[in-house]
């Protein structure tokens, strides 16, 4: 299962992206069908009449090393980096122009494909690695303009790539894959007029517009992702309060049955609270893992007092919570994960960010929230044998 491509929820972590999908035991070699590089269509529905630039940045799987490919796919190191920051070389690919497609190679790799609309990203290098773009800091070269990136990993096993808002929602763009038998997949559009209507819908959602960033000009720029805008102080800390302490109320006196793996329903884990801890025990009734009250950041950021490492029991069992948590079904149904997605969102104390944004999509999938592919709502296409990926630029209307 790819239970999450989030690695990457904060801004500096593109590159873990890789580690993620490895960890979760997908296949690192196959039959050598993938070649080293693939064709990428960029297409620029996007209706805007300002210079494109796109990035493809990441980590090569060949060497380990953190860099940038060029249209033609070839890998390119970053040089050392400084303290202060210094700028990175040129990553930049001319993109098309409004109305018109072009297509570059990307490598195996695992990363971020970054486009922005007429100025080119400022990306600098410290002496552990490159800066991403962090535009909760308002003082943050990127601040005003408008881009946005799809993660991606191309290796020997295939193709997984999405599109994602953990970080923010911002110019919508839609992914997709053509197969081997000439079928094509996708997914990340918007229903019509959808764009403007997530923002609408969070500033109708009383606490939740301050996530919405605008620029000097009038141009909406993005609406951060929850934990972001808490950070800057545009989302109250204890907006999830309310929801945590009707939870932990309920499952003081009955039992929570987590079920991480729709492969294996017989592993089964029970979590009861007991003041501000709720433990987990597995079938013999021994103690598996315990976690502390969350906080709104640790909900929405699936970290902190919910950490999910990479092993077998608490992170299954964390990635569970953090969907639950977010989508607010752990009051409605004590057996987790919730297949029923017209349970989601119901609750008035919810992540409202990621309700509107999966209301608003074509095919109701995103990436609102670190784990939001348990259940499979993630907006991911996956193939084993690629022949073209696709990225759109979509209206934003």
């Amino acid at each position: 299962m790819l239970s999450r491509l989030k690695v990457l929820a904060s801004a500096g972590a593109a590159t873990a992206l890789v580690g993620a999908l490895l960890g979760f035991g997908l296949p690192t070699t196959a039959d050598a069908a993938v070649p080293d590089t693939i064709p990428l269509e960029v297409k620029n529905d996007s209706g805007r009449g300002e210079q494109l630039y796109i990035y493809d940045i990441g980590t090569s799987l060949a060497t380990g090393q953190q860099g940038w490919a060029d249209a033609d796919g070839t890998f390119h190191p970053w040089p050392e980096g400084g303290n202060p920051p210094t700028p990175a070389p040129d990553a930049s690919i001319p993109g098309p122009a409004a109305g018109q497609s072009a297509t570059i190679r990307i490598p195996k790799f695992s990363g971020r494909i970054y486009f922005s609309y007429g100025r080119k990203l400022d990306f600098r290098l410290t002496t552990g690695g490159l800066v991403q773009p962090a535009v909760q800091n308002p003082s943050d070269p990127n601040h005003d303009i408008l881009f946005n990136w799809s993660e991606y990993t191309l290796n020997d096993a295939g193709l997984w790539l999405n599109s994602t808002q953990v970080d923010m929602f911002s110019a919508p763009y839609s992914v997709g894959v053509r197969r081997a038998d000439g079928g094509t997949v996708t997914t990340g559009r918007l229903k019509p007029g959808g764009y403007h209507a997530v923002f609408d819908a969070l500033r109708a959602q009383s606490g939740w517009g301050g996530l919405i960033q605008t620029r000097s000009d009038g141009t909406v720029l993005r609406a951060l992702a929850p934990g972001h805008g808490m950070e800057n102080g545009d989302l109250p800390g204890n907006v999830m309060d309310d929801y945590v302490d009707r939870v932990w109320q309920k499952y003081s006196g009955t039992t929570l049955t987590v079920t991480p793996f729709g492969d294996q329903p017989d592993i089964r884990y029970y979590g009861r609270a007991s003041g501000d801890v709720m433990n987990f025990t597995d079938a013999s009734g021994a103690v598996v893992t315990s976690f502390q009250k969350p906080d709104a950041d640790s909900v929405f950021g699936c970290h902190k007092l919910l950490d999910a490492p990479n092993d077998t029991v608490r992170g299954p069992i964390s990635r569970t919570l953090c969907a639950a948590f977010n989508r607010s079904t752990l009051l409605v149904n004590s057996e987790q994960p919730d297949a029923s997605a017209a349970n989601f969102y119901q609750d008035a104390v919810t992540n409202h960010y990621a309700r509107v944004i999966h209301d608003r999509m074509a095919d109701s999938k995103a990436y609102a929230f670190a784990f939001d592919d348990v259940g499979n709502q993630e907006s991911l296409v996956h193939d084993g044998d690629p022949q073209q990926a696709y990225l759109t630029l979509d209206p934003l209307d």
